[in-house]
């Protein structure tokens, strides 16, 4: 899905080759400060590499219009935004921005169910606690229904019981729907228990790529 070859980010990334599987659970590891998040962000062009190339769907993702890749490859910060406004108009706010049909109640409430946030739709968002705020943008993008995920440690917030719940409801949608995710874990029984390929960096290179 993805390769990557003779990238290199300023003094925080340098990659040879790496190669990411379509439709499967990948899985980042590594130290804070090891290029986790660059990794991502180079993914679907937030930040340009300084040499190298990057090919999504065997395509040079600098000749992707910006846009429409970030539509199909869509990315979700550890620290995402909350608009100001209820439950239901954040849920929304990333299918408007995206120039999605909108959704009705019940298929909003479908996705929180799938994100384990049970508040009501009319809820504040920023009443929210850091763990809540967390899923509810994890479920807006979920509602965006991409091709691809890239998420950032998607649970850092949460404990662990609900860690558990809402990854793998996340991991059974992608596989249902034959989608692929890319995810930066803080837990390594995270990744052994749903990954698919496992990337571990250290100090801005891949010290391992391999199935799991």
């Amino acid at each position: 899905m993805f390769s990557l070859k003779n990238v290199k980010y300023k003094n925080i990334l340098v990659i040879k080759e790496l190669n990411l599987p379509q439709e499967k659970i990948t899985c980042i590891v590594g130290e804070s400060g090891s290029g986790k998040t660059t990794l991502l962000k180079l993914l679907n062009n937030l930040i340009s590499c300084d040499q190298g190339d990057i090919l999504y769907k065997q395509q040079s993702i600098y000749d992707i219009d910006p846009i429409e890749l970030r539509r199909e490859v869509v990315m979700l910060p550890q620290d995402p935004a909350i608009f100001p406004g209820t439950v239901k108009e954040n849920l929304l706010i990333g299918i408007k921005f995206a120039e999605k049909p909108l959704v009705d109640n019940e298929k909003l409430q479908e996705v929180l169910e799938q994100v384990k946030l049970r508040k009501p739709l009319t809820n504040i968002a920023e009443q929210l606690s850091g763990g809540e705020k967390q899923r509810l943008a994890l479920g807006r993008v979920l509602l965006l229904n991409p091709e691809v995920f890239l998420l950032d440690e998607p649970s850092s917030a949460m404990d662990e019981e609900t860690e558990e719940l809402v990854i793998e409801s996340i991991v059974q949608d992608v596989r249902k729907n034959k989608k692929s995710l890319v995810m930066i874990t803080h837990a390594k029984k995270i990744a052994q228990k749903y990954g698919d390929y496992l990337i571990e960096l250290k100090n801005g290179l891949v010290l391992s790529a391999k199935e799991l």
